[in-house]
């Protein structure tokens, strides 16, 4: 039994915001307002930013709150349409092919075709699934992390972008009678075509301000200590002003928060910052830079700024 319970579109931006954040996802006005005139536009939105920000989280909690199926497309470099879009079951084309050529049917070669070539032997992958009607409206078409994948699969996006159908050959065009509500995003490791661009709205994803990330940690990781949370929060602020290699993400401040509170933390001291960098920090190189007196020195900065 399927107990997905469906919600309205917001119909302001304080709506947004108010859905969003019944989801346990903190988002700034600027943010909540392009994705209410997405919404209100039925056009696609272009998520970027670093890893980490939330960029992904957000069709997430999008489906949550509107109770609409979510349809996720990994990108990855070498994606094809076979598995991005849509494959045919050739073992079972085969099998009905010497099927037919046992039962004496070959000769009737029009009609074979159209029966292999039909929706029965038709392998629907993520793109064309979220064309199709789902309970509960369009389903949320998350394309997650689009900047792996290569250009002449951005080109092909495009027909489904702008008109919401997909062109098979052998079946022909398949529209959706619903666009679905996509949302795309990307850690910006290359550029993103401009033509693919101008199909959607816009928005940079950045690092949230120390208010925010608070706010963010007391909805998502609620059994932090509020003096640890406070220590955590600024010291990661001041550590993403150093020059690394990556910086930590919102994703990373919420790990190591959980790391500490399973530690029993109620607040932070040097050794128990380096010895958990690792949860914050994701290469060799920044950890090093990070231990020693540079971290008591940031760790000091943020005692200060956090009110001790």
């Amino acid at each position: 039994m399927n107990d997905r319970r469906t919600a309205s579109l917001p119909t302001s931006i304080d709506a947004t915001l108010a859905l969003l954040q019944g989801g346990g996802y903190v988002a700034d006005r600027a943010l909540a307002t392009v994705l209410f005139l997405a919404l209100r536009m039925k056009r696609p939105l272009l998520l970027e930013g670093e890893a980490g920000t939330g960029k992904t989280e957000i069709a997430k909690v999008l489906s949550a709150a509107l109770g609409r199926k979510l349809i996720r497309l990994q990108c990855y470099e070498g994606l094809d349409l076979a598995s991005a879009v849509y494959e045919w079951n050739y073992a079972g084309q085969m099998m009905a092919i010497r099927l037919a050529e046992a039962g004496g049917a070959s000769g009737d070669r029009e009609r074979l075709e159209g029966d292999i070539f039909s929706e029965r032997y038709l392998i629907k992958r993520p793109l064309l699934q979220a064309l199709e009607p789902q309970e509960g409206g369009a389903p949320i078409l998350l394309i997650d992390e689009l900047d792996r994948t290569d250009e002449a699969f951005e080109a092909f996006l495009l027909e489904i972008l702008a008109d919401s159908q997909v062109t098979i050959p052998e079946l022909g065009t398949v529209k959706a009678a619903e666009p679905p509500i996509v949302i795309l995003t990307s850690n910006r490791t290359r550029e993103i075509h401009d033509a693919l661009k101008r199909r959607c709205l816009y928005h940079w994803v950045g690092y949230p301000d120390a208010a925010r990330e608070l706010a963010i940690l007391k909805a998502r990781a609620p059994h932090a200590p509020a003096k640890l949370a406070k220590q955590v929060v600024s010291f990661v602020q001041a550590i993403r002003k150093e020059e690394l290699f990556k910086a930590p993400g919102v994703a990373e401040t919420l790990d190591w928060a959980t790391a500490l509170v399973e530690l029993d933390a109620v607040a932070l001291d040097p050794a128990l910052v380096s010895d958990t960098l690792g949860a914050l920090l994701k290469y060799q190189d920044d950890i090093q830079a990070m231990q020693g007196s540079k971290v008591k020195e940031l760790l000091d900065q943020a005692k200060a700024e956090s009110g001790r």
